[in-house]
């Protein structure tokens, strides 16, 4: 299917359904195609992807001391 782009941005939501059930839109600017909408595979998560990559220093948990924060800050 393809449309302008008033079109495009009056039905976009009725459009991106459209692309939703598999349909490629292509929006036009004056008649010449200049973008295609396609649906995007959904992303799969995967728990656990940063497991051994975060390490923590001991007291990491505590609150920072007066000087700490003031560095932090860059005061």
């Amino acid at each position: 299917m393809e449309v302008n782009i008033h079109e495009a941005k009056t039905h976009l939501s009725k459009l991106i359904e459209r692309v939703q059930m598999g349909e490629e839109v292509i929006i036009a600017r004056a008649g010449e195609p200049v973008v295609k909408m396609i649906r995007l595979a959904p992303r799969k998560r995967i728990l656990g992807h940063a497991a051994g990559k975060i390490r923590f220093t001991e007291g990491w948990e505590k609150p920072l001391t007066e000087a700490e924060l003031h560095r932090f800050l860059g005061e």
